[in-house]
């Protein structure tokens, strides 16, 4: 029986008992006894039949797990414990499984304006189009682990490079919830810059001058120029009286920096794959981007320019690169863009055509809200396919 410390070994009396072992309230005749070794025993039951949790007494141990109890002796006592079963039948009583799901509003064409008219009454749903979009959010949302490093590259000029990494840039920054930076690394005097706002002359010259007070974000905030969808811009050296190239250890420092801050960093190369610069853009990128045109002199630059990277061991980076085709316009006289679009599709990961845009025509500033639909549109499938190569684990 269970000794009591500083009393002889004996029964346990409760006060206003009779001497003698415990009984449980409703069970039937019998005793609930704890003798020295842990054992108890149930009225009806087998003396040491089963042990308290540490009791060396008996062939089953009570589990220190909440979730398993009720499970002893062939459950003899199911309901003792909530186990794992009953709180699996609570999920089903979820917001999920009881709140009635309404059909999601449309968000364009005439289903918006009849439930607009119809202040809600009449919902047909999302079109087609509204669910692929939402879809294509979905893809430039998904998580990101760490910096992703975009290269911008494009070895022609005039066929819209810097142009795309801006859009493209601001497609997520719009977006997404974390920072997005596009860094001009044009050797020569780079026009990045210009397509957003201007909030500060500094450049990437000041930036690494300067990097080794830069400790916190907003430290890093004061070099850079945000436009409204929220990308921000490191702009290059815009002063042609300076002649000092910008290298290809300065382009790690400065990408070493900005991944303490920013989730994905587009770099707006250059034109030319022999500048110092280049080999660190290429080194330090986890994904390519090549721009071309829908011409046939930008098509045979731009594969000479993935021959050019296969030969320098950067065939992995090429295998994963998305081509871009951009300004396509709704008639491209004889140029077969299907057929150039099918020769990239086997050397990269994927192909998207850019349509042309008289907004994207100007060479001024860009603004996402002002680009025809037919181009935002565009934009999503190029930056869902860029996102589809982001590590999340």
């Amino acid at each position: 029986m269970y000794q009591v410390p500083g009393h002889a070994s004996g029964s346990y009396q409760v006060p206003g008992n009779a001497s003698g072992p415990y009984p449980v309230p409703g069970t039937q005749s019998g005793a609930y006894s704890v003798d020295g070794s842990g054992a108890y025993q149930v009225g009806g039951g087998q003396s040491g039949a089963h042990s308290v949790s540490g009791g060396p007494s008996g062939p089953h141990n009570m589990p220190p797990n909440t979730a398993q109890y009720g499970q002893f002796a062939g459950s003899q006592y199911p309901n003792n414990f909530p186990n794992q079963q009953y709180r699996s039948q609570a999920q089903e009583v979820s917001s999920q499984q009881l709140i009635k799901q309404e059909k999601r509003p449309p968000a364009s064409g005439w289903r918006k304006s009849l439930h607009s008219m119809t202040g809600g009454a009449v919902n047909l749903g999302e079109s087609a189009a509204d669910i692929r979009r939402r879809e294509l959010i979905a893809r430039i949302n998904q998580p990101l682990r760490g910096c992703y490093k975009i290269a911008m590259l494009s070895l022609k000029g005039g066929v819209g490079k810097t142009t795309t990494t801006t859009t493209l840039g601001s497609t997520f920054s719009s977006l997404r919830g974390d920072r997005v930076i596009a860094v001009d690394a044009n050797p020569d005097r780079g026009t990045l810059a210009l397509k957003i706002p201007r909030e500060t002359t500094a450049t990437v010259r000041h930036l690494l001058r300067d990097a080794p007070r830069i400790t916190k974000y907003s430290d890093v905030r004061a070099y850079t120029s945000q436009s409204p969808a929220r990308l921000e811009v490191l702009a290059s050296e815009q002063d042609p009286a300076v002649s000092e190239a910008f290298s290809e250890d300065d382009y790690r420092r400065t990408v070493a920096l900005l991944e303490h801050f920013y989730n994905i960093v587009l770099t707006d190369c250059g034109t030319g794959l022999m500048h110092s610069a280049m080999k660190g853009v290429l080194d330090e990128a986890d994904q390519l981007v090549l721009v071309s045109s829908g011409s046939v002199d930008g098509a045979q630059t731009s594969a000479a320019t993935l021959d050019w990277l296969e030969a320098h061991g950067y065939r992995d980076l090429v295998a994963k690169s998305v081509c871009v085709i951009n300004s396509v316009r709704p008639k491209s006289g004889k140029v077969d863009l299907d057929k150039l679009a099918a020769h990239f599709q086997q050397r990269c990961r994927a192909v998207v055509r850019l349509p042309f845009d008289e907004h994207l025509e100007e060479g001024a500033e860009i603004a996402l809200d002002r680009l025809a639909p037919e181009t935002r549109l565009a934009l999503l499938e190029l930056g869902a396919v860029v996102a589809d190569d982001f590590p999340n684990t």
